[in-house]
Parts: C-alpha cells; sequence; structure tokens
C-alpha cells in the first residue's frame, strides 16, 4: 500500500520577520461591539464602523465589505487593534484595525471572541 502525500510543510517566518516579545508587548488588542456599519461610498470593499470599545466609542474603516454587508455586522464582538495611529481612508479617519484571517479564497475572515467577553476587554 502505498504511503499518504506528506501535507505541504508550513512556512516559517524568516529570522528577520520574527518580533520579540517586547515588540509585541506593544501592540494593543482589545474586544470590540460593533455598533454600527454601513459601506463606505465609491468603495467597493471598505465598510465603516462604529466601534464600542468599553471606555470609549471610535470609527474604524476596515475593508470588509466585499465579504459581509453591514446589518451582519452590528452586535458582532470582534477583536481590533487598538492602538494604531489614525489614518485617513477614502476620506474618513480610522482609529484601529479589525483582525481578519484571509480565506481560501481571499475574502476576510473576522476573527471573534468565544463567550461573552465585554468590550475595552484586552486581548492577550
Amino acid at each position: 500500500m502505498p504511503a499518504a502525500p506528506a501535507p505541504d510543510a508550513p512556512v516559517a517566518a524568516s529570522a528577520d520577520e520574527r518580533i520579540s516579545i517586547d515588540e509585541f508587548a506593544k501592540v494593543q488588542l482589545k474586544v470590540a461591539k460593533v455598533l454600527t456599519a454601513e459601506r463606505v461610498p465609491k468603495s467597493k470593499k471598505l465598510a465603516k464602523l462604529w466601534i464600542d470599545l468599553g471606555a470609549e466609542q471610535r470609527t474604524i474603516v476596515a475593508g470588509i465589505a466585499e465579504a459581509y454587508e453591514p446589518e451582519t455586522l452590528v452586535g458582532r464582538t470582534i477583536v481590533i487593534v487598538a492602538n494604531l495611529k489614525p489614518a485617513k481612508l477614502m476620506g474618513i479617519e480610522s482609529n484601529g484595525m479589525i483582525l481578519a484571517a484571509t480565506g481560501d479564497d481571499g475574502r476576510p475572515m473576522l476573527l471573534s471572541v468565544d463567550g461573552q467577553a465585554a468590550a475595552g476587554t484586552k486581548v492577550k
């Protein structure tokens, strides 16, 4: 009986791409709740979300509109990078970044939290 083919070997990050634990500690990952969501006019990919971080609320613009209808985002608990410097996308100031995996089809898949984590909870 022939041996089963070996799965593709995972691609390891080169030593130059790896960061130290101290560098990673600078990234503030937090749980957020989506309060409102809408498509950004004149953009196929961008969605504008108003999120709750517990102690504050803010706008984040994310390239998820091709994968998610705005109404399906409202009420979702997501994970964001909270301490990025603001960036303007299509004239809208974005204050953070939503974390998502990329599916085999290239579309984003939002990272979410299992259970009932409160908005603003730190992710470690």
